[in-house]
């Protein structure tokens, strides 16, 4: 199958690119991905309980009921949406080539497109502790701007576990809700820079929790009460009063399937011209959270969806140009 517009992820991000190009009658065609990364179609978003922070909705959202509502809004102007996984893309010559997760690379022929948008997002590290499939968004999370002001945290204690600056990021944002907030590092010192580690030390409302591991969510069975504490020095364990536990130990962006064709950062997020979404490749866009490790909003996402629409539309049209000029010319 050849389109000129093919989209990677379906997130805010994928969505809001699709239907900017549906709307350019650019005929997009979304893989949205099957348990890609171990998440639902719709990406990050999906595993957050309230949106009450994105445009339009001011008595709040589910984020899965937002990514239906994405979804439903790019099949109206045309996407043409595909639940499957790109496991491998060939970005060397146009048409760039994408094979689905079960082709066979070497006899099954490739999907094409002329301009690619990667939205495939980052997924956020978690360690995998006793109860967490259990209270996973009952309680815990892997995002403080995003669920922090949730009525289930406020003036409740909570803790967060990271060492770096997105800890202590957090963790001070949090207190704007929270009525204290505790900082569970595994080491006897932060690796965020200065200004944030004393900023969070100095804090009134949180306490840092040294050599901690946290080893388990406790609750009720229907939403997190405590979390099991371990010194990692002297392995004794307790248990903490908390009714939220957020991780903060980064991100990993999801390009292992772009086989590093594209240049990234030293963690593996991909380069863009600042200010567009253009990547070293010519007719290859990356939005959203694949990008953008700073801000990881929906809303953010959304906005650079649009701008990669934008972008593959104008690289479209400089393409087309270019072959009346050269037609012309013979």
């Amino acid at each position: 199958m050849h389109s000129k517009v093919t989209i990677i992820g379906s997130g805010p991000a994928g969505h809001t690119a699709a239907i900017y190009a549906a709307r350019a009658n650019l005929q997009p065609v979304l893989f949205e991905g099957m348990m890609a990364g171990g998440v639902a179609p719709g990406g990050q978003l999906t595993t957050t309980t309230e949106v009450e922070n994105f445009p339009g909705f001011p008595e709040g959202i589910t984020g899965s009921e937002l990514t239906d509502k994405l979804r439903e809004q790019s099949e109206r102007f045309g996407t043409e949406i595909i639940t499957e996984t790109i496991s491998r893309v060939d970005l060397s010559e146009r048409p760039f080539k994408l094979w689905r997760e079960d082709a066979d690379a070497e006899s099954d022929e490739p999907d094409t497109c002329d301009a690619l948008i990667i939205a495939t997002g980052a997924t956020a590290k978690r360690l995998n502790i006793n109860g967490e499939e259990q209270y996973w968004q009952r309680g815990m999370s892997a995002c403080a701007v995003c669920d922090g002001a949730a009525p289930i945290f406020r003036n409740k204690p909570l803790v967060v576990i990271g060492g770096g600056d997105s800890a202590c990021e957090e963790a001070t944002f949090l207190t704007k809700y929270a009525s204290h907030v505790y900082i569970a590092v595994r080491r006897d010192a932060f690796r965020a820079s200065d200004i944030m580690a004393k900023r969070a030390e100095n804090h009134p409302k949180i306490t840092v929790l040294w050599n901690t591991h946290v080893t388990e969510a406790k609750g009720n069975g229907k939403v997190l009460t405590h979390v099991e504490l371990k010194d990692a020095k002297t392995g004794e364990t307790r248990d903490l009063e908390v009714s939220g536990l957020f991780y903060a130990i980064g991100h990993t962006p999801n390009t292992a399937f772009l086989a590093s064709q594209l240049d990234t950062d030293e963690t593996g997020y991909l380069l863009v011209t600042p200010g567009t979404s253009l990547t070293k490749i010519k007719g290859v866009f990356a939005a959203g959270d694949v990008h953008d490790k700073r801000y990881r909003q929906a809303i953010t996402a959304a906005g650079s969806g649009c701008m990669a629409a934008l972008d593959a539309e104008k690289y479209l049209e400089d393409l087309e140009a270019q072959a009346h000029e050269n037609a012309s010319k013979l």
